[in-house]
């Protein structure tokens, strides 16, 4: 009966709309430092659609990163009870959503929603819009990416931006993204890592390659981010064989 309770409308929209402003009042409230900044003006500047990536764990912070004024921003979340939550939280902080799933290349026919999802991706992101993904949820590994954001990219010829937060103050759950909670008042990192950028015509081992350095790239700026905000580095989980 809780956990009927706990998934109905009214109370998801709740949740949500306390959870999202909570979001907004601690990214109000931290000094941030940006690092790599050089990574994304020209693509700010330049008014054309990207991806951002950023792993799961730091979803509390994700609408601090993007700056105000510049695409339009949107995220993926699932067509859960639970997405609904997050959907109205990232819409009280300006946000927008597309509801889909992480798409299943061996098994695309049961990936719920994700056919649909990958394409109003791929338009919000030709139109010009910076569409967020957290590569490695919503239920891990750890730390890892698949070629789903490859294949958004290879369709939209927008390009892939890493990009990740830390926090001095903060706890760290031992869940299996290791999710972190931010506290208010405190000082951050936002960091920009170098863009990927996947040809029309890459082949699949292209698509790997790019893949693993997509990867390689966000788990060393997330690792550099929490040194310089002194927090315990967080390892990826073992990749999925």
């Amino acid at each position: 009966m809780v956990k009927s309770l706990l998934k109905s409308g009214p109370v998801q929209a709740v949740i949500g709309t306390l959870l999202g402003g909570y979001m907004g009042f601690v990214g109000a409230t931290t000094r941030f430092e940006r690092i790599g900044v050089e990574h994304i003006e020209p693509i700010r500047e330049g008014g054309a659609g990207l991806i951002g990536a950023i792993w799961h764990s730091r979803i509390m912070l994700s609408p601090a990163i993007w700056p105000k004024g510049a695409q339009p921003p949107k995220v993926l979340i699932s067509r859960s009870g639970e997405g609904d939550a997050i959907a109205r939280a990232a819409a009280v902080n300006g946000v927008g959503a597309i509801r889909g799933s992480s798409l299943n290349l061996k098994k695309r026919e049961k990936s719920k929603g994700a056919m649909s999802g990958f394409r109003e991706m791929v338009r919000f992101i030709r139109g010009g819009g910076c569409m967020a993904i957290m590569p490695d949820g919503p239920r891990g590994p750890r730390m890892r990416i698949g070629l789903g954001p490859l294949m958004i990219a290879q369709m939209s010829g927008a390009p892939i931006v890493p990009a990740t937060w830390s926090v001095r103050w903060g706890k760290t759950f031992s869940s299996w993204d290791r999710f972190i909670l931010p506290f208010p008042f405190g000082e951050g990192v936002i960091a920009y890592g170098e863009p990927v950028t996947v040809p029309k015509d890459a082949d699949a081992e292209t698509l790997e390659a790019l893949r693993a350095e997509l990867e390689s790239r966000l788990i060393a700026l997330t690792q550099d981010a929490d040194q310089r905000c002194r927090r315990e580095r967080v390892e990826p989980a073992p990749a999925r064989s």
